[in-house]
């Protein structure tokens, strides 16, 4: 059985995809990171990066419990588990793995610090908006460019796109681009009408907070818990040390 720490974050949902799409039975256990669920003792044992999601598989390798945080190599790990949705032709399995490390290493850092310099950020730096913008602008479009001549990032339907849609699909709505992204609309609106893609991008909607949708600022406690004092300072180091 998995056990699924999660909130309903593009990171998060990537999982409930995932375990949507391959059907694998778990148990959930919400993760507000508003609230600082992350920093508490027991989950710092599952995942020591204070991030979500993880899983830990009772039944992993071997028949032995494994945990397993940072969502590409819980995809990787789900994919292996089942069987299913990481192809199993060569060419296109390294393409599934490439362009889901250009999500991992792109399209998640550079949206993310986008959202924190427009939206979170105590002081407007134009600069650091402008800068993070242009970038998410420009992976985009080599989305955009490939998804002109792939129905998917693989060729075929693979953890490449569960990776990839979250974040393409809700920035489209919360922050267009700059510029149009045809091919990209095209596989955002037919991936969305996949049922486990439903399934898993309504896991935990109705908890999701206004802060986090961008409909109220957060308070003082929440920007600290994200970004200040508790994500970096003596709070966080004695809650590792215990």
């Amino acid at each position: 059985m998995i056990e699924l720490y999660y909130g309903p974050t593009s990171n998060g949902r990537k999982v409930s995809i995932m375990l949507a799409e391959t059907k694998v039975q778990y148990n959930l256990h919400p993760i507000d990171i508003l609230a600082g669920d992350q920093f508490k003792p027991d989950y710092l044992k599952i995942n020591p990066n204070n991030k979500q999601p993880a899983i830990v598989d009772s039944d992993g390798p071997g028949g032995r419990p494994i945990t397993v945080f940072e969502s590409g190599a819980i995809l990787i790990y789900l994919a292996r588990k089942t069987g299913r949705l990481l192809p199993k032709d060569t060419v296109r399995e390294i393409a599934a793995l490439k362009w889901l490390m250009w999500q991992m290493a792109g399209i998640g850092p550079m949206f993310g610090q986008w959202v924190h310099f427009d939206m979170y950020a105590p002081e407007k730096i134009q600069y650091a908006i402008d800068r993070y913008r242009r970038e998410a602008d420009r992976l985009r479009l080599v989305a955009d460019h490939h998804l002109a001549e792939h129905e998917y990032f693989a060729d075929e339907y693979s953890i490449a796109d569960i990776a990839a849609f979250p974040w393409l699909q809700s920035f489209r709505t919360r922050l267009p681009p700059e510029v149009p992204t045809p091919h990209i609309d095209r596989w955002i609106d037919s991936i969305a009408q996949r049922p486990a893609v439903k399934e898993g991008m309504a896991l935990l909607l109705s908890e999701m907070r206004p802060e986090a949708r961008g409909e109220k600022p957060v308070s003082e406690h929440t920007w600290n818990v994200l970004y200040g004092t508790i994500q970096h300072g003596d709070r966080y180091k004695a809650a590792r040390s215990r």
